[in-house]
């Protein structure tokens, strides 16, 4: 897949430096990996329940966190979108 590839590419870039895994970019590509890691799970496994559960709650925590970045930096937002080629959010 192009998109894990490229994802790999950034954690690779963002372990380089220590110092950026609590920056809100290296959380939302890590939050992204395991998103995807879930859903290729999922569509293996489609009773396994305590997953779904998972995954909405990383999916929610991802949500945060990009609203977050929206509001305090809409540049960094549209770039960090941009890579890992998700959905803008919806406003309301």
């Amino acid at each position: 897949m192009v998109k894990n590839s490229f994802i790999s590419i950034i954690l690779q870039e963002q372990k380089e430096n220590k110092e950026n895994r609590g920056s809100v970019e290296f959380q939302v590509v890590s939050f992204t990996n395991k998103i995807r890691r879930l859903t290729s799970h999922l569509e293996l496994h489609k009773k396994d329940y305590l997953s779904q559960r998972g995954l909405r709650k990383i999916l929610g925590k991802r949500q945060r966190l990009l609203a977050y970045l929206s509001k305090k930096n809409r540049a960094r937002y549209k770039e960090l979108i941009g890579q890992l080629d998700i959905r803008e959010r919806k406003t309301r």
